[in-house]
């Protein structure tokens, strides 16, 4: 017997519940479906026939209303169904209510359909051991697949269960000593019908209902367990540092806003502690039952480390926690690439046998779920890691990941969002109590939501943009209908691709270098042909095309979805790529409402970066409001620990640049760099600048240099960062590109890096893409170029010197090389930490840095030194 079947047979169910029950234990909802589903799943992972076993969206919802116009008067359509029991376990008990909607119920025995073709109704088939004669009421279950139905001989297990489950509850609520189900199954691409009929005794039902319910409540009273301990745990913690100039105001300001399920956006210096000061008010409010999960989302893996820290350091303080890293596919995969079917993949066979043991062993074996611990239970057992690890964050308190996992339309994790959650939530909690007399005395609302803590938010603008815009390759279309060739059976696939390749052949030759369209409805149209097609190939397994007939579809599928809820804030234009194929894309211009849907819908949110200025723009951009908080939190190090300077007789303006321009940049890098022994990077807009002015160092300069190369692997990462050591005996010199991996996420504390060169304000290359955004915002706000150019490109320079200060103890000196960042646009959006920064000439700059560094190191050196607090 596995330890689930264990814990399920000493749980007792009372099916009449006394009227205050609900007042007395915590109660769950959970539909008919997502109980089957997680208790009866079973069988492979298998990623060839995408389209088996599932209803089919919107022809299924078409499908299913027309069957049932079709069963008479006797038929009974979408039947709510509800019931409710109470489960007993050692010391606690729970009410479950499993509701769901019946999709007929038949009196009279089975009706025959009629109203349709002789053709859409196919004999009643018979499950094996069951006779055909249905009792006076029948449950009926339809099921529209993309499938041959004529290949099914019994019903799907889990459908079967769904019409049981629905049959008890009627039978339940009526009274019915026996009830029939019915199973019809239909062919979406044939609207073929086939049916099997079963009847039960109203004992048979209960048995297997109650026996569900009781491997259901196996996770919850292990979830009602864990979450008493963790709350406890919780309410006994406080802040776990001495907060640090403003850090306390910060953390209040963010626990108000969770309070008012709100949003808030925060410009946090590094030193802040931005990262704890957002972690801990999350925590709180979830040990007062506020909140059900949180959710700690990154741009780069790197910062899901210090996501990571935060949480451990609470629970080396007693919180009792269990957060999980979610690790990409091709990371976790036992194979060279991810291939999920059984034939090529043995954790693919059989995993949903299996995988439901695997997770509750997971999640009881301790708090940290580890990628390592993942890796082991996933051998143990013989399950997909990756699968695997998406089940077990369900039972766990908080998910860190990247950004794509809640707002990619793509990839988003459908077991926490939208119609597709599977996630169970206590509907009351009347042993717990709020954490501690400082928690807030507001009602909430029944469900606790969630809690959104965004690191480095700056990166979600363009993430967003790109998440939710679509384009086509014009090329990739030509070559699908190659795929196809001269074969029958794909002659309808290759005669649609051909009809879109001549539609965009017709837009290319009208199109010089960008051509901006009213519309693409007519394109639209013929993609959903493309679409059609190929769904019908693969209901048939008959997609033998591979994996770039299997791409294109998914382009196209999300290039119709981004088409349908397109609005003001998208463009559709024309152009031609570097290498020179031509695309249609769907631009979003502007990623707020996208995002603000999804947390309105989803929960809280608290967006911080060490650079989101100027604020207004960032919280147009990413769903704020006037009614959100905005927070500016002062840098609490020491003014006179930093030197910022600008170079003001230098440009790097596309028109200056020349050799005489990048002599004067190569001089003054020298010249910064000599004034004192350390490590030290300068950033470059791009790598032909970076490339041009090395090359120009023929004076060797820079003895020890090192540069960065365009697709690092990861050992080439460390190799470059390994140089930059503490203590160095000499000069090291690193060139970088500004928007690279070098210019935010790395931490080189102390004297790992003493200063920092930015050449260049980091604007955006001039291409059509930021032409148009040019343009678009010109029309709405007449502020075209600080949005499309200014606001990223100082955002850049802002990270990139970031680098130089992150602790108290921290000293360093930039350098900001280019006329403009005296123009007071440019100025106007530095950090107030940086007022009373130097212009300067090369030759005078030198007398700043002398006077910068010998001031650091005699207040080092002298006997009155004190720690900073």
């Amino acid at each position: 017997m596995s330890v689930l079947a264990e814990e399920a047979s000493k749980l007792h169910i009372e099916e009449n519940i006394s009227p205050d029950a609900s007042s007395q234990v915590p109660s769950f909802r959970i539909s008919v479906r997502n109980i089957v589903e997680a208790v009866l799943r079973s069988g492979d992972i298998d990623n060839r026939f995408s389209g088996r076993d599932i209803d089919a969206m919107q022809e299924g919802a078409r499908l299913h209303k027309k069957i049932q116009k079709s069963m008479g008067s006797a038929y009974l359509p979408e039947v709510f169904l509800k019931t409710t029991v109470m489960v007993t376990g050692p010391g606690q008990s729970l009410l479950l209510t499993v509701e769901g909607r019946a999709d007929g119920i038949i009196t009279g025995g089975v009706v025959s359909a009629g109203g349709a073709d002789a053709k859409d109704n196919a004999a009643v088939g018979t499950a094996a051991g069951k006779s055909a004669t249905c009792p006076d009421v029948c449950v009926d279950e339809i099921k529209c697949v993309a499938f041959d139905v004529d290949a099914l001989e019994a019903p799907v297990p889990v459908h079967r269960a769904q019409a049981m489950c629905y049959a008890y509850i009627y039978a339940h609520d009526h009274g019915l000593d026996s009830i029939g189900i019915q199973m019809t199954y239909c062919s979406i691409e044939t609207e073929k019908i086939k049916r099997f009929n079963e009847s039960f005794s109203y004992e048979e039902l209960e048995a297997f209902f109650l026996d569900l319910v009781s491997r259901q409540s196996v996770w919850l009273f292990f979830k009602l367990a864990w979450d008493e301990e963790r709350n406890a745990s919780i309410r006994e913690m406080s802040f776990p540092f001495p907060y640090r100039e403003g850090q306390r105001d910060l953390v209040a300001a963010i626990l108000a806003t969770f309070r008012k399920r709100g949003k808030i956006f925060i410009e946090a210096p590094t030193g802040v502690g931005k990262t704890i000061s957002a972690v801990f008010p999350a925590v709180w409010q979830m040990g007062g039952g506020n909140v059900s999960k949180i959710f700690y989302l990154t741009a780069k893996t790197i910062a899901r480390t210090v996501a990571e820290e935060a949480f451990a350091i609470l629970a080396q303080r007693g919180m009792v926690f269990r957060p999980i890293t979610l690790t990409a596919k091709e990371k976790l995969c036992i194979l060279e690439k991810p291939d999920c079917n059984p034939v090529a993949c043995p954790l693919a066979k059989g995993h949903f046998d299996r995988v439901n043991s695997a997770v509750y062993d997971l999640v009881t074996s301790g708090c940290a779920i580890t990628r390592e611990k993942i890796l082991e239970y996933s051998e143990r057992y013989g399950v997909c890691p990756f699968e695997m690890m998406l089940d077990a964050s369900l039972w766990c308190d908080a998910v860190i990941c990247d950004y794509n996992y809640c707002f990619d339309p793509n990839v988003y994790l459908k077991r926490f969002f939208g119609a597709e959650r599977t996630e169970l939530r206590p509907l009351n909690t009347p042993s717990q109590k709020s954490p501690g007399s400082k928690a807030p005395k507001e009602t909430f609302p029944t469900d606790p939501g969630y809690v959104f803590l965004i690191d480095e938010a700056h990166n979600l603008v363009d993430r967003g943009r790109e998440m939710y815009s679509a384009q086509l390759i014009k090329e990739d279309f030509l070559k699908a209908k190659k795929l196809c060739g001269d074969r029958y059976i794909y002659a309808r696939l290759a005669k649609s691709l051909d009809a879109v390749n001549k539609a965009l052949l017709k837009l290319k030759r009208e199109c010089d270098e960008v051509e901006i369209l009213e519309s693409t409805d007519a394109v639209c149209l013929l993609l959903l042909r493309v679409s059609s097609e190929y769904e019908s190939l693969n209901r048939s397994e008959q997609t033998g095309l591979g994996e770039e007939m299997r791409d294109l579809y998914l382009e196209i599928r999300h290039f119709l979805n981004m088409h349908e809820t397109a609005d003001e804030d998208y463009m559709a234009y024309t152009d031609f790529l570097e290498d020179r194929s031509f695309r249609i894309r769907l631009q979003c211009m502007r990623p707020a409402n996208k995002l603000k849907a999804f947390l309105d819908a989803n929960g809280c949110a608290a967006f911080y970066s060490a650079t989101l200025l100027p604020i207004s723009y960032y919280i147009d951009q990413l769903g704020g409001s006037s009614s959100d908080y905005a927070v500016y939190a002062p840098s609490p190090f020491p003014r006179e620990n930093r030197l910022v300077m600008i170079g003001r007789d230098v440009s790097t303006k596309y028109t200056n640049r020349s050799r005489s321009e990048y002599e004067k940049i190569l001089d003054y890098i020298i010249r910064f760099v000599s004034a004192k022994t350390g490590n030290y990077l300068v950033f470059f807009p791009s790598y032909r600048m970076m490339e041009e002015v090395a090359e120009l160092d023929v004076d060797s300069g820079l003895n020890n240099l090192v540069m960065q190369k365009s697709h690092m692997t990861e050992a080439e990462k460390e190799d470059f960062l390994s140089i930059f050591a503490n203590e160095p005996t000499e000069t090291n010199v690193g060139f970088c590109v500004m928007g690279g991996v070098f210019s935010e996420g790395i931490d080189l504390r102390e004297d790992r890096l003493i200063g920092t060169v930015i050449v260049g304000p980091g604007l955006p290359m001039v291409c059509n893409e930021r032409e148009l955004f040019r343009g678009f915002y010109d029309r709405k706000s007449s502020d075209g170029f600080n949005q499309a150019y200014l606001y990223p490109g100082m955002n850049k320079v802002l990270q990139a010197a970031g680098r130089v200060i992150r602790t108290m103890e921290d000293k360093g000196a930039i350098l900001l090389l280019d006329q403009r960042f005296t123009d007071r646009a440019y100025s106007s959006l530095f950090p107030s930490e940086w007022s009373g920064c130097k212009v300067v000439t090369r030759d005078s700059m030198d007398g700043y840095l002398k006077e910068f560094w010998n001031r650091k190191e005699t207040k080092e050196s002298g006997s009155d030194k004190t720690e900073p607090t």
